[in-house]
């Protein structure tokens, strides 16, 4: 099977949709021997914030010379980057190999009456059985939606994370922060460890199950705390952030990824790292502030030129992480006028998010998502309450905000993670640069 055939056999699964549950990712991992058993694993789930939390964690892990491996999800542009090894994305060839195997176990299981699983479950198989096949000490995994029916919560980790429980997914996760954090709370197994950031009435659902499950609970302010530096962030050297434990281990590091939200993440991720630290030697204090300073993740408030102008990639896609956006670009660019290019899902509350992204001296292009989930741009554009426009594509929507934006304004690109492909595409190929 070659990469093209992997990735065709996988999207001919999308006409199942998503389909919660864990009958099916159960029945496949039997049939390819339980790999996921055979390694440590960290769980993460929660609103926003657990992709950043997963990739710290892998990052240290690494830094201390653990084989490491780490599973997220979407991909901003190609099938690879969701399975991490280390420094590196799995190679094309071994994604389509570890695909191969599933695509057998899945054809054996369909045989034997078994219902066929969905892309997403698939993905997780090929990842679960990859990090077996090269050997991985530890395995970070990010929840693909929710947390107690996701594909991945066949896992018993040796430490559950719940970054914040917001308003999202509601569809499958219901429509209050009571019943979301349910879902999330779904990932706490009997004793295991629970690091959270949540608070409010969220907490309180995730402190009655960890209860429940016996299962020591680490709560922000309550069992660890976190401090930034004051002033302005700059993006050339990123931020300094203290994690100290209550009554315990404090440290100090150099946090590349920008925003407040990003030290709660670093404070979830240092607190699950003193953790795993009790009995693991080479997690020292050199190593957690090494794998926080190199940590990577982009697309998460990542700011670069183009030219003469400032750039920010960022995908907030929900309210809470609009939110996030506003507070960021205010501590790091300040009063500064914008010019933006949008697109959102339909499935999103994107009446909310742009009452509270945009300002009345706002020049908004709304693009299309390259997914039939898109919301249309040109209804989008006829509702913002500033200037706007709206463009046929991605980089039509590009051409449009470069022409118009003044190197005094930033131009800031937000939404959907489904545009990032394109949009890192077309800076590549414009300004021949790296990203």
């Amino acid at each position: 099977m070659t990469y093209e055939q992997a990735i065709d056999y996988l999207e001919s699964a999308n006409v199942f949709g998503i389909q919660l549950g864990l009958g099916r990712i159960q029945a496949l991992l039997e049939r390819l021997g339980n790999p996921q058993n055979n390694y440590k694993t960290i769980h993460i789930t929660g609103t926003n914030g657990k992709g950043s939390v997963t990739a710290m964690i892998a990052s240290v892990l690494t830094e201390a010379g653990f084989r490491t491996g780490r599973y997220t999800s979407p991909h901003l542009e190609d099938y690879t980057e969701r399975i991490h090894i280390d420094h590196h994305d799995i190679s094309r060839d071994d994604f389509a190999k570890a695909v191969a195997v599933v695509k057998d176990a899945v054809t054996a299981m369909v045989a034997a009456g078994g219902e066929g699983p969905t892309e997403f479950e698939m993905i997780t198989a090929a990842a679960f059985w990859y990090f077996d096949y090269i050997g991985v000490d530890y395995a970070v995994i990010e929840v693909g939606l929710g947390g107690l029916l996701d594909s991945t919560n066949v896992i018993v980790p040796v430490v559950s994370v719940i970054t914040n429980v917001a308003m999202d997914h509601m569809k499958y996760c219901g429509n209050t922060i009571e019943a979301i954090a349910e879902q999330k709370a779904g990932i706490i197994k009997e004793g295991v460890p629970v690091v959270t950031t949540a608070d409010g009435a969220a907490l309180k659902v995730i402190a009655r199950k960890a209860y429940e499950k016996h299962s020591r609970l680490y709560a922000l302010d309550h069992s660890f705390d976190v401090i930034g530096n004051a002033g302005p962030e700059d993006p050339a050297t990123g931020q300094m952030v203290t994690v100290r434990e209550k009554y315990g281990f404090a440290i100090t590091t150099v946090l590349p990824l920008l925003g407040k939200h990003q030290r709660t993440n670093c404070a979830a991720a240092l607190m699950t790292l003193l953790i795993l630290a009790r009995h693991e030697k080479k997690l020292t204090r050199t190593v957690l502030e090494n794998g926080i300073r190199h940590v990577q993740w982009p697309g998460r408030f990542q700011v670069f030129k183009a030219g003469d102008i400032d750039v920010v990639l960022d995908g907030a896609h929900n309210p809470a992480g609009i939110d996030t956006f506003c507070k960021t670009y205010e501590d790091v660019f300040a009063s500064r006028k914008r010019v933006f290019l949008f697109s959102v899902l339909a499935d999103k509350d994107y009446s909310q998010m742009v009452r509270e992204l945009f300002h009345d001296d706002d020049y908004v292009i709304c693009a299309p998502a390259p997914t039939p989930r898109s919301a249309d741009p040109k209804a989008m554009a006829a509702m913002l309450p500033c200037k706007a426009d709206w463009a046929g594509t991605i980089a039509e929507g590009l051409d449009k905000a470069l022409a118009a934006v003044q190197p005094d304004q930033v131009l800031c690109i937000v939404g959907s993670l489904y545009i990032q492909g394109e949009v890192r595409k077309y800076f590549r190929d414009r300004y021949r640069m790296e990203l």
